[in-house]
C-alpha cells in the first residue's frame, strides 16, 4: 500500500541522514558495540550536518521545522544503518519538547545552540531502582536553599548517561504530594555532587551508553528548575505521547526492515530442492507479518499527522507505542525461525534486530502501563 505521509522535502532530508550515516556511523557500528558506546565527536558532526534540534527555532541554532516527519525520518534511517548506539533520537523526540516548551528564554539560549550543534548531549533522568513507571515512587529529592536547590538520590537505565552534558532530573520537591509534587531540573556535566556509576551491559543496543546517574548533595542554581515548581508530573504526561510515538517510529521501521531481509532469504534459501518461502506455512507466516506490519504503519502515519497537528491523545500514543512494538519483538521472533540457525548467529542482521527489539515493550512506559492508560480512557 502506497503511504502517503512524506513529501518531497522529507525525502530529501532522508538522502542526507543516508549519506550522513553511511559516512559516519556504518563503518564504526561494530566497534562501537564492542566499546559499549559511541565516539563523542559523531555527535557534533550530527550537528553540522543539521541532524540535530531539526524543529529548535532558527534564532537558537535549530532547523525551525516543527514537523515530526523530519524526527521521523532519521529514525528511520538510524534504524536502517543499523546504527543503535545513536542517542539521537531520545534528544530530538525526547527531550527537545523540555528545552524549547518549558524552558525560560535565558535557559533557551544557555542550553538550545549546544543542543543543535552537538556540544551538548543531553539525558532525562526518571526511572530510579525502586522506581519504574510509577513516578510516585521517585525517591531522588530537590529541597530548596537559599538561590540554590539541592539534589540527593540516584537514577538508572538513564540512555546517554554516560555523555550527557545535560540532563533533565525528575524530583520530589513535595514529598506529601506524591506523583503531584515532582519537579524537573536541569543538572550539567561537572557539577558537584553528580556522579556517574558503571556502564550498564544489556542484552542489546549494546553501543548506546546506558548507566546509572548519583546525585549526592548536588547543589544546582535556582534557575535550573525546568517549568513550574511541583509541575513536574503534569510536564512530564504532555511530553510522554511525542516519546513514546517516537518509539513506536523505530518499532515499525525495524519490523519493515527485517521482514524485508527475511522475505529476500526466504526467496534464495533452498530446502528440500526449493526456495524455503515457497512452502505454504513459510508464505503463510510471511503473509501475516506483511499485513500487520501494513497495519502498523498505516497507524502510525495517522498518529504522526495527528502529532503534527498537535491532536495526538496520550490513549492513541499509549496504542501506538505498546502495538507496535509487541509487533517489533514478534516479527524479529518469527524472522529468526525462518533463517533457522543462521538467525542466531550475529554475523547476520535479523540476530542483531531480534536482541534489540526486547527493550522496545519495556522503555518509555511498559506494554501493561500502556494498556492501563487505554483502559482508564474508556472509562474502565
Amino acid at each position: 500500500m502506497e503511504q502517503h505521509l512524506y513529501e518531497a522535502e522529507h525525502e530529501a532530508f532522508r538522502e542526507l541522514c543516508k549519506a550522513f550515516l553511511a559516512r559516519e556511523a556504518v563503518p564504526y557500528n561494530d566497534e562501537w558495540d564492542k566499546a559499549g558506546i559511541v565516539d563523542r565527536e559523531v555527535w557534533r558532526k550530527a550537528g553540522a550536518a543539521g541532524l540535530l534540534g531539526m524543529d529548535v527555532d532558527e534564532e537558537h541554532g535549530g532547523g525551525g521545522q516543527k514537523d515530526f516527519r523530519f524526527n521521523a525520518v532519521l529514525v528511520e534511517e538510524i534504524v536502517a544503518a543499523g546504527a543503535s548506539g545513536l542517542g539521537f533520537g531520545l534528544h530530538n523526540d525526547v527531550v527537545a519538547p523540555y528545552l524549547t516548551d518549558l524552558a525560560t528564554e535565558e535557559q533557551r539560549k544557555r542550553w538550545l545552540p549546544g543542543f543543535c550543534s552537538g556540544d551538548i548531549v543531553t539525558a532525562i533522568a526518571m526511572s530510579e531502582p525502586g522506581a519504574g513507571s510509577d513516578l510516585a515512587g521517585v525517591r531522588t529529592s530537590a529541597v530548596r536553599d537559599g538561590d540554590e536547590w539541592v539534589l540527593n538520590g540516584q537514577k538508572t537505565f538513564i540512555t546517554n548517561g554516560e555523555l550527557a552534558d545535560l540532563v533533565v532530573v525528575v524530583a520530589k520537591t513535595d514529598p506529601a504530594l506524591g506523583a503531584h509534587g515532582i519537579s524537573l531540573f536541569v543538572v550539567e556535566s561537572g557539577t558537584p555532587g553528580f556522579t556517574r556509576g558503571r556502564r550498564l551491559e544489556k542484552v542489546g543496543l549494546k553501543a548506546n551508553d546506558t548507566a546509572e546517574l548519583f546525585f549526592d548533595d548536588c547543589r544546582i542554581p535556582a534557575d535550573h528548575l525546568l517549568g513550574q515548581e511541583n509541575s513536574g508530573f503534569y510536564h512530564l504526561m504532555a511530553n510522554l505521547p511525542r516519546e513514546r510515538l517516537g518509539i513506536a517510529v523505530a518499532a515499525v521501521a525495524s519490523a519493515e526492515q527485517v521482514l524485508a531481509i527475511t522475505l529476500d532469504y526466504a526467496k534464495t534459501r533452498q530446502a528440500f530442492g526449493k526456495p524455503i518461502g515457497s512452502f505454504q506455512h513459510n508464505r503463510f507466516v510471511l503473509a501475516e507479518l506483511d499485513t500487520e506490519v501494513t497495519i502498523a504503519r498505516t497507524f502510525l502515519n495517522q498518529c504522526i499527522v495527528e502529532q503534527n497537528a498537535g491532536r495526538l491523545t496520550v490513549a492513541d500514543a499509549a496504542k501506538a507505542k505498546w502495538w507496535t512494538t509487541e509487533l517489533q519483538n514478534k516479527v524479529a521472533d518469527r524472522c529468526v525461525q525462518l533463517h533457522g540457525g543462521y538467525g542466531f548467529m550475529m554475523e547476520y542482521p535479523v540476530a542483531k534486530a531480534w536482541l534489540n527489539s526486547r527493550v522496545q515493550t519495556i522503555y518509555g512506559g511498559t506494554t501493561e502501563i500502556m494498556k492501563e492508560i487505554i483502559g482508564r480512557s474508556l472509562g474502565v
